[in-house]
C-alpha cells in the first residue's frame, strides 16, 4: 500500500508543479500569517493563487494555472467536511448531513472564507480580469479557496488541510443554520422569483418520518408549478432552508 507521503509526491509529479515564480508584490509572510501556516514549497501556494487569466502575461500553458489544484482541493474539501460532519453529528441521517455539507462547500460560503482572509488581494490576475472586478468575483474567490486547500494538502498532508478547513469552514456551520440565515436564503429566493415574475416559491412537505422527538421533514420548493429544490431537516424551518438553498444552487445563484 502506498503511504500518504509517497502518494503526495506522486501527485506532485502528475500535477507538474512549476518552478518558483517571481513573487512580485505578493507578501507571502502576510499571507502565511493569515493562513497560520508556512509553506515548505511556496511555489505550491503561488500556483494556487494563479488564475488562468494571468497566463496571458506569463505565456505559460493552461496547466500552470490553479485549475488542477482546484480539482484536487475540491476532493480534499469534500472529504474533510464529510469527516467533520460524520464525527460531530453521529445521530443525524445521511440526508441531513448531505444538506449540511452542501451549505459548507457552496461557492458563496467559500467566497466568504476567501474574503475573511483577504485572499482576493493575493490573487494573480491579468489586467483585464483585475479591472472587471475579478478579485471580488464569487466564482474566482471560491475556486481560489479550493486551490489553496489542494496546495495545503500537497505541502503538508491531510492534517495541514484539515486545520485550515476546521479553522475557516466547518466552524461556520452553526452560523449557517441559525434563524437569520434561514430567513436570508428564503428571502433571496423569494426576491429573485418576484424579479422574474415567477409563481412561488411554495414549500411542500413531501414526507414526515421518525418519532416525535426525532422527526425528519422532507420538503420541496415549487416555482412555476415544478420542483426546483428539495431539502431535509429536523424541523420544517430547517428543511425549508435546505430546500431554498438547493433551489438557489439549481438556479446558479450560489
Amino acid at each position: 500500500m502506498m503511504g500518504s507521503g509517497n502518494f503526495r509526491r506522486l501527485l506532485l509529479r502528475i500535477l507538474k508543479i512549476p518552478a518558483p515564480l517571481e513573487f512580485g508584490t505578493i507578501n507571502l509572510a502576510v499571507l502565511y500569517k493569515k493562513l497560520e501556516y508556512t509553506f515548505n514549497r511556496p511555489e505550491l501556494l503561488l500556483q494556487a493563487l494563479k488564475h488562468r487569466s494571468f497566463l496571458v502575461q506569463t505565456g505559460e500553458d493552461r496547466n500552470a494555472s490553479n485549475e488542477r489544484l482546484e480539482l484536487l482541493g475540491d476532493a480534499v474539501l469534500g472529504l474533510l467536511v464529510t469527516e467533520f460532519l460524520y464525527l460531530e453529528y453521529p445521530e443525524e441521517t445521511e440526508g441531513i448531513l448531505t444538506n449540511h455539507k452542501s451549505l459548507l462547500v457552496s461557492g458563496h460560503m467559500l467566497a466568504e472564507v476567501a474574503n475573511a482572509i483577504n485572499l482576493g488581494a493575493f490573487l494573480l490576475l491579468n489586467d483585464s480580469e483585475e479591472r472587471s472586478g475579478g478579485r471580488h468575483r464569487v466564482s474566482i474567490l471560491a475556486d481560489s479557496v479550493e486551490s489553496l486547500i489542494g496546495a495545503l494538502y500537497l505541502d503538508g498532508g491531510l492534517q495541514a488541510a484539515r486545520q485550515f478547513v476546521n479553522r475557516h469552514i466547518t466552524g461556520r456551520l452553526d452560523l449557517l443554520l441559525n434563524d437569520g440565515h434561514l430567513r436570508n436564503n428564503k428571502s433571496i429566493l423569494q426576491e429573485y422569483c418576484q424579479s422574474q415574475g415567477w409563481e412561488g416559491p411554495y414549500y411542500h412537505v413531501d414526507a414526515e418520518t421518525g418519532p416525535d422527538h426525532l422527526k425528519e421533514f422532507s420538503i420541496s420548493v415549487l416555482i412555476n408549478g415544478r420542483s426546483v429544490g428539495t431539502g431535509k431537516g429536523t424541523s420544517k424551518k430547517r428543511a425549508e432552508q435546505n430546500a431554498a438553498h438547493s433551489a438557489l444552487k439549481a438556479l446558479r445563484l450560489l
